[in-house]
């Protein structure tokens, strides 16, 4: 592996550290593995700590406290503060069901720097269904009590076809909630998301009308609240870099230890994902198979291993190319350079072909007994 004989490998600034895959919501794009239910080990208070020790010593800054839902943890004060205690920049991203007034005062108390609340729609109707749970009412007023207590109002909303058409009623919503940062995070089509694809992926005309919503509006916003709109892949003809490059900033410790370059990574066959219970951070980072897997460029086919555009987007994401390949080396298919490219257009055709049907396909959620259509 090429990986194993660089010398210029930087430390990781970013730590995810991903809690716990248990959370009350069943959300039918979670991140989440879909053989996750199979693997309810999770790291003890003790072990997580050494993680994050071992992390801060390698040079990790930013951290962000994950899951499923993070609050489920009934060790997270603790963590907080030790987190505190290392000098960590640290956030919670969580879906704000079941944090309290008293909580988030227990937070502060430790040392937590931020807060990232998820919303799925505009109206409780659609939001209580993407959720999987009668969660709208506190969601919003989560999002209030964190601006009470001092903290940036961070909402976070992912975007499918679903909800795109309710864009101008969520910009409006996150306003009137005084978001002072909206981040609309268009899917991402991986775990749950890429087998609902065909009843999440917008349509052009969809998506395109609701940049131009977004964009707009941040203009009536400016200097009140930023809006960071990040747009799916699918309707991008260069593809996004991935992770900043692979192993190269960001380091994520599944609930079990397995440490990942990606959230998505553990998907990928052959990989071999050491944990944080058998190596330590420093060997997992520098000497692992997994974290120099995909390090440097030698490891391209064509077209990327001759792109002068690789030092831009790495090749793109391996994890999206596996999925839509099955090749873990080939180019990401979202590049226009890419010979699978054509597998991108079946994908935005299957979708829009569903859409025109009526939507007769069940979505599929995390918890199945939710799996029906809205529509």
């Amino acid at each position: 592996m090429a990986g194993l004989h660089k010398t210029d490998i930087t430390p990781p600034r970013w730590l995810l550290a991903e809690l716990t895959y248990a959370c009350p919501l069943q959300c039918p794009y979670c991140s989440n593995p879909l053989a996750y239910a199979q693997n309810n080990r999770e790291l003890s208070t003790a072990d997580w700590k050494r993680v994050l020790t071992q992390a801060r010593k390698l040079g990790a800054v930013q951290l962000g406290f994950s899951g499923g839902e993070p609050l489920t943890r009934t060790d997270l004060v603790e963590l907080v503060e030790h987190a505190r205690s290392l000098g960590y920049y640290s956030n919670l991203i969580t879906s704000g069901y079941g944090l309290s007034e008293a909580k988030i005062m227990q937070l502060k108390a430790a040392g937590l720097d931020h807060i990232q609340v998820s919303i799925q729609a505009s109206t409780q109707e659609l939001n209580d269904h993407i959720a999987g749970t009668a969660s709208f009412h506190h969601k919003k007023e989560v999002a209030r009590l964190v601006k009470k207590h001092g903290y940036p109002m961070v909402l976070c909303v992912v975007i499918h076809r679903q909800n795109i058409g309710q864009m101008p009623d969520i910009l409006a919503m996150a306003e009137e909630l005084g978001a002072d940062y909206l981040e609309l995070a268009n899917t991402q089509y991986y775990g749950w998301a890429h087998i609902n694809r065909d009843l999440l992926l917008p349509t052009q005309k969809q998506f395109d009308q609701a940049e131009a919503v977004a964009q707009a509006y941040k203009e009536t916003v400016a200097g009140k609240m930023k809006i960071y709109y990040v747009v799916p892949d699918f309707y991008e003809d260069r593809p996004k870099a991935c992770m900043n490059g692979w192993g190269s900033t960001f380091l994520t410790i599944a609930p079990d230890g397995a440490a990942l370059p990606c959230h998505s990574a553990r998907e990928l066959p052959g990989l071999d994902c050491p944990n944080v219970n058998d190596y330590s951070i420093e060997d997992i980072w520098y000497q692992s198979k997994t974290f120099n897997f995909f390090r440097g460029f030698d490891w391209m086919q064509e077209p990327c291993r001759s792109c002068d555009e690789k030092f831009k987007d790495f090749g793109g994401c391996r994890c999206q190319a596996y999925l839509l390949t099955g090749n873990l080396y080939a180019a990401d298919p979202v590049c226009s350079k890419s010979p699978d490219h054509a597998v991108i257009g079946q994908a935005i055709a299957a979708a829009k072909a569903t859409a025109l049907a009526g939507e007769e396909k069940p979505l599929l959620f995390r918890n199945r007994k939710n799996s029906k259509s809205f529509f």
